[in-house]
């Protein structure tokens, strides 16, 4: 849609955040105004247990995303808030010290360069409209309810909302990587910007959340749940859990419904190769090419057993070109009897001068780099490869496999980034999903694909067989 601006053609965003203890129930609130002061859109939400600072940040975001929602891309920008860190450390004055506070900060700084951003700070009494928000999210988590914007009746005239040629860089930016563990992220869920992980211990939010712009619609790409991302991937929630039924009770009857139905689904079961030593020491792994430690061989054995039996009916077997699928998928094969076929498209992201190091040492060593690979999908590691690049020949090895194998049971054997992938694109879900899934080593998916409907994802990150 069209934002609509003042006189001079700029915005305000108000945002603050709360705790009530430090840690304590914590939320926060951010409200978007024209520059003539008439309200645009308002964001509130509940976030468990957080720190006064990690909710001051989350408000900060919350605006900024409400902002974009209402088509200001590119556009003049005034953030005041009552918090000296936040604005001190945005305009690059202080510098982020706490390790908890960083992937907030990056995920702020890179929404802040989709627009032209003058950073304020105000007293507490000037911003107590966002502090309003902030509070009324806090007490509908405390009755159990759901934070609601009240209606906004300042509706403004329509303008342009972005000058010709003003177009600020992208900022979708999916987390994927293979043995580093995950990289740590906010909880928000709009277009581009990843899920937080806890930063301060806090141990999950309430959902009371929305975001409510002039003209009484949630706002475009607005948070819309309370789910968060762990910030490492040793201690990620396992979606596994919950799946851990569903690929034993594999139906692949088709559900068509065009003219030719398809009967049969090709099942593409998607096991991610077993540990290596990087994968211990949470390290970039992209096409460095280690072998698989002597517990992931007992993964690869353990998987392997499981796929030959009941109700898997394996039929083909691809994998990556690296030692450590290979090795994963020779393992399958010798349960199996069948040959292990080669897709080169299925190996891992090339993380170029990255591979080998922690997040803490590229982070060190390549700020700005860094920060603007998390901003950007078509920007690359040095020496690497983007996530883009990656998305169009992961999606080139579906297409392939699905059409050489209509109807069979195929075992794909990849890595973090490839499955990640093939299940965004199977849900038709958009980049920041990504952010919300966690693999485990060695762990099994499942997608079916049916040539008159489309894929259903069966499983995700099951681990049953390494119990």
């Amino acid at each position: 849609m069209t934002a609509a601006m003042g006189a001079t053609g700029g915005y305000v965003v108000e945002a603050d955040g709360g705790s009530r203890g430090n840690p304590g129930p914590a939320g926060y609130g951010a409200v978007v105004k024209d520059d003539a002061g008439r309200v645009l859109a308002e964001a509130a939400e509940s976030i468990g247990t957080a720190t006064n600072n990690v909710a001051e940040y989350r408000g900060l975001i919350a605006g900024l995303r409400a902002l974009l929602a209402l088509g200001a891309e590119g556009g003049r920008v005034e953030v005041r808030m009552d918090s000296k860190l936040v604005i001190e450390q945005m305009a690059g004055r202080w510098k982020v010290k706490h390790e908890g506070l960083r992937p907030l900060a990056l995920e702020a700084a890179g929404l802040a360069r989709r627009f032209r951003v003058t950073w304020t700070w105000i007293p507490r009494e000037r911003n107590s409209h966002a502090d309003r928000l902030a509070n009324e999210a806090m007490d509908a988590a405390a009755r159990g309810e759901t934070w609601q914007a009240s209606e906004i009746t300042s509706a403004p005239a329509a303008a342009p909302a972005v000058e010709p040629g003003a177009e600020p860089p992208n900022t979708d930016a999916p987390t994927l990587f293979d043995e580093a563990g995950g990289i740590p992220a906010s909880g928000a869920s709009a277009p581009g910007v990843p899920a937080p992980a806890a930063a301060d211990g806090r141990t999950g939010a309430s959902g009371a959340t929305g975001v409510r712009t002039a003209d009484g619609r949630a706002a475009a790409g607005a948070e819309t749940d309370g789910g968060r991302a762990s910030a490492d991937a040793g201690t990620a929630g396992r979606a596994g859990d919950a799946a851990a039924g569903t690929a034993t009770s594999h139906d692949r009857r088709g559900h068509g419904w065009m003219p030719r139905a398809t009967r049969v689904a090709t099942s593409l079961l998607l096991l991610r190769h077993g540990q290596t030593p990087l994968s211990v020491e949470k390290r970039f792994s992209g096409l460095g090419d280690p072998s698989l430690t002597a517990t992931g061989l007992a993964q690869a054995e353990a998987a392997a057993l499981r796929l030959s039996r009941q109700p898997y009916e394996v039929e083909v077997i691809v994998t990556s070109p690296l030692t450590r699928a290979r090795q994963t998928a020779e393992a399958v094969a010798a349960g199996t009897g069948l040959t292990v076929l080669v897709d080169d498209d299925l190996r891992e992201t090339d993380f170029g001068a990255w591979e080998g190091h922690t997040f803490a040492e590229i982070q060190q060593r390549w700020p700005r780099e860094l920060a603007a690979w998390l901003a950007d999908p078509d920007v690359a590691p040095p020496g690497g490869e983007s996530f883009a690049a990656t998305a169009r020949r992961v999606e080139q090895a579906r297409e392939r496999i699905v059409k050489a194998h209509e109807g069979r049971s195929v075992v794909v054997v990849s890595h973090v980034t490839p499955i990640k992938m093939l299940v965004r694109f199977a849900l038709g879900a958009p980049p920041e999903s990504l952010y919300r899934m966690h693999l485990d080593l060695a762990c099994l998916s499942v997608i079916d694909y049916y040539a008159d409907g489309p894929a259903v994802v069966r499983a995700l990150n099951d681990t049953a067989h390494l119990s």
